[in-house]
């Protein structure tokens, strides 16, 4: 099991395939040996040709004609089992060393603490999928590498013993096939990773433009939406094309470079057998290894093109694994039991010197005159940032966000974003996602989610497609304000839970929210009249600081800012 330690330890590409190949390595040992099996028998066939020729033409014996063909059987039965068996052993292991690397990255994403890492949810499902597939593909990788080196090298040392000069030309070619092949397959590497880029971000940016398309329909940004998504799709498939055409260079100098080897040792083998120097034996030994070779070459020139991929993607997916979070754990220490909560002189991006604090059971809304102050107090309340990117101090129930565990945090500390995910589930699922909650009814009704409910014959069991893609705007919002109640933590932290509602559900939602979370601490950062006006009290954050402090009625009737600020 990976700890939350070692996956904050850093990790490049070259580490992650060795960690491949350790883990896998009793299962490369038996494919490499089967598959160094096949590819042996598959050059002994022509060699055995060739003593089959060679004595039958000396001796003309029916037995030795029997015996000849007897050893011809077992050589294709042992490449048939061979290959079947060694296969089957390399890809299962393949398809288990991505599955792992699949589950790691996938629990690196989802890790509550943000990680500083420039990549979208949508490259992150990209690198949890192809990316986890292809570093997998070493484990397979590097048995038939070393199989098709043996498989040239039985060629080369038969070629030997029949004539010196035979041996050497497959020595010689193999290495310079590999040396101009080895140029190549850096391009595709490098090529390959900035392609993996690109390709991930169009789809980062296809499913964020699917996620807001009702906002688009609504003020008429598809144009320019579609214009947008056009030209990273552009960049992707311009990039994909520059793959293709290394591929195509790669895979036809390889055929070229093989095809030539080949017929050098046919013709070098042709006119060894014309001057007399080798037996017709050794010529169709030679002609018939010529022949069998190129499979191996093949394969042998293909694997640094794969190599290569594998460590591209391995490099893609080291952004997510050793990417340091934001927060690291504290110690193992609980808060007090209240929920008070405390900001002592932040400062942070917007944040210059914010000072309040929010005593256990009350409910205070902050009404933030400029969005970024909104956006960074949250950011810094729900650990986004980490202690050490911020100056001053957050207390929970008087003990140091630094001091606890991240874990710890989010049990007591929840803090619901304005663009909370809905995932692809039921009403239900999304409110309850671990289906412990005692308090899903009174959350849907206190988020007056009562009419998505009823709408539907299934009622908390309706589908919901990926995204929320089937409800609106106002629907995701409640729904997620819905499992943020829920949730029932010690202290919740909501963020413009109402923009996207009507006044009068808005009105209804402020009044249930009090209600439901009477006696327990509860902070709103929003402009809604309607919500600050059923807070205990409203403080105001102007230009980044604490500016003024009341109850929404007492601000609105001597505060001229405020009221500009906040009437509707």
């Amino acid at each position: 099991m990976t700890t939350p330690d070692s996956r904050r330890s850093r990790r490049a590409g070259s580490d992650i395939l060795r960690t491949a190949i350790r883990r896998n390595i009793g299962a490369m040992a038996w494919g490499t040996v089967l598959m160094g099996m096949y590819q042996a028998g598959e050059t002994a066939f022509p060699i055995a040709l060739g003593l089959i020729v060679e004595h039958t033409m000396q001796n003309r014996s029916t037995g030795s004609l029997g015996l000849s063909i007897a050893a011809l059987a077992v050589i294709i039965t042992t490449v048939s089992l061979s290959w079947r068996f060694g296969m089957r052993i390399l890809q299962k292991a393949n398809t288990t060393e991505a599955h792992r690397w699949r589950v790691e990255v996938a629990a690196c994403g989802l890790q509550p603490v943000a990680r500083d890492v420039d990549l979208k949810s949508g490259e992150i499902l990209t690198i949890a999928t192809e990316d986890a597939d292809q570093t997998a593909d070493i484990v397979e990788v590097v048995p038939m590498l070393i199989s098709s080196m043996v498989a040239v090298l039985v060629a080369a040392i038969a070629l030997g013993l029949a004539d010196l000069r035979l041996g050497l030309l497959v020595m010689a070619g193999t290495v310079a096939i590999l040396s101009v092949l080895g140029v190549l397959s850096r391009r595709i590497g490098s090529s390959t990773k900035e392609q993996q880029a690109r390709v991930a971000r169009a789809g980062a940016k296809v499913a964020d433009l699917i996620t807001g398309l009702r906002p688009l329909h609504g003020f008429g940004g598809n144009h320019e939406a579609f214009l947008s998504y056009r030209k990273v799709s552009t960049e992707a498939r311009q990039q994909s094309v520059v793959v293709a055409r290394v591929n195509g260079a790669y895979a036809g100098t390889a055929l070229g470079l093989n095809a030539v080897l080949a017929a050098s040792v046919s013709l070098t083998a042709g006119w060894l057998a014309f001057t007399g120097q080798i037996g017709i034996g050794d010529l169709v030994m030679a002609v018939g290894l010529a022949q069998f070779i190129m499979e191996p070459l093949r394969l042998f020139s293909d694997m640094p093109k794969y190599v290569m991929t594998a460590r591209a993607s391995a490099e893609r997916m080291a952004l997510v694994l050793s990417a340091p979070p934001v927060a690291g754990p504290g110690a193992e220490t609980s808060p007090a039991p209240g929920g008070s909560l405390e900001i002592d002189c932040v400062r942070y991006g917007a944040l210059h010197g914010v000072k309040f604090d929010v005593p256990p059971g009350e409910f205070t809304a902050i009404a933030a005159y400029q969005p970024r102050v909104a956006a960074d107090l949250a950011s810094i309340l729900a650990v986004n940032v980490g202690p050490d990117r911020y100056e001053g101090v957050v207390r929970l129930s008087g003990q140091e966000l630094r001091e606890l565990p991240v874990e710890t945090v989010r049990e007591r500390l929840l803090v619901n974003p304005y663009d909370g995910e809905i995932f692809a589930g039921t009403l239900r699922s999304n409110i309850d996602p671990a289906g412990t909650s005692r308090t899903v009814p009174e959350a849907v009704e206190a988020s007056m989610l009562t009419d998505v409910v009823a709408l539907h014959r299934q009622g908390l069991d309706y589908e919901v497609r990926d995204r929320g893609a089937n409800l609106s705007g106002g629907q995701r919002q409640r729904l997620s304000l819905a499992r943020a109640l829920a949730a029932d933590t010690e202290v919740l932290v909501l963020h413009d839970p109402t923009t996207a509602v009507d006044a009068v559900t808005e009105q209804m939602v402020a009044r249930n929210i009090a209600e439901l979370r009477r006696g327990r601490t509860t902070v709103v950062i929003t402009s809604s009249p309607a919500l600050l006006d059923a807070a205990d009290r409203v403080l105001v954050l102007g230009e980044g600081a604490v500016t003024a402090e009341g109850t929404h009625r007492e601000l609105l009737a001597t505060d001229e800012a405020y009221r500009l600020a906040v009437a509707r």
